[in-house]
């Protein structure tokens, strides 16, 4: 663990302090704007009390400040992910995921040369969502035509393939996982 708890804890008190003075405010002010008695008040910022979630809600509330702000909660990170895009087969993958689990890409497909489709397998499941352009899958022996806001998930062991269904680039978002929960279908079969 990066901070010790007991740091933050100690040094709870003095911020609570400071905040209130910035704002100008006597502790009598403070118990009547947060409905937490003066006695409560002072022994919290001088270390003698605890701070329970329900104190620690109403003073937040007051200094309009977050409550990892008030207590000072270590930072947490960068969320976003940071990973760079690949081109494979002539295809560009935009990873939205780290990895492990279930894999989520941003797939950008351009029209390829007038070649007949390869149809290939793999283990898993693929979810396809289209955010752009009109995706032609091929799934088996069917033709599946998705547009904008249409949907897919199928099993990766049937043979398939991906591709833009006229000469325009196709953007999709794609999950790869193993199993999960069924995605619906809203396309026309041609």
């Amino acid at each position: 663990m990066a901070y010790a708890k007991k740091d933050v804890l100690d040094a709870f008190g003095p911020r609570l302090r400071e905040l209130r003075r910035r704002r100008g405010m006597t502790l009598a002010e403070l118990a009547e704007r947060t409905g937490i008695n003066e006695s409560t008040l002072s022994r919290l910022e001088g270390g003698g009390r605890r701070p329970t979630l329900e104190l620690l809600l109403s003073l937040a509330e007051v200094h309009a400040v977050p409550l990892d702000e008030l207590v000072g909660a270590p930072h947490t990170g960068d969320p976003r992910i940071h990973l760079r895009p690949v081109t494979r087969d002539g295809m560009t993958y935009v990873p939205l995921s780290r990895p492990g689990g279930v894999q989520a890409h941003k797939l950008l497909i351009p029209p390829g040369p007038d070649t007949e489709p390869e149809l290939r397998t793999h283990a898993g499941f693929e979810w396809v969502y289209v955010l752009a352009g009109r995706l032609r899958l091929l799934l088996g022996d069917r033709t599946v035509v998705l547009g904008p806001g249409e949907a897919a998930e199928f099993d990766t062991h049937v043979p398939h393939w991906l591709g833009p269904d006229d000469h325009r680039t196709v953007e999709l978002l794609v999950l790869f996982g193993h199993q999960g929960e069924r995605a619906h279908l809203r396309a026309r079969t041609t």
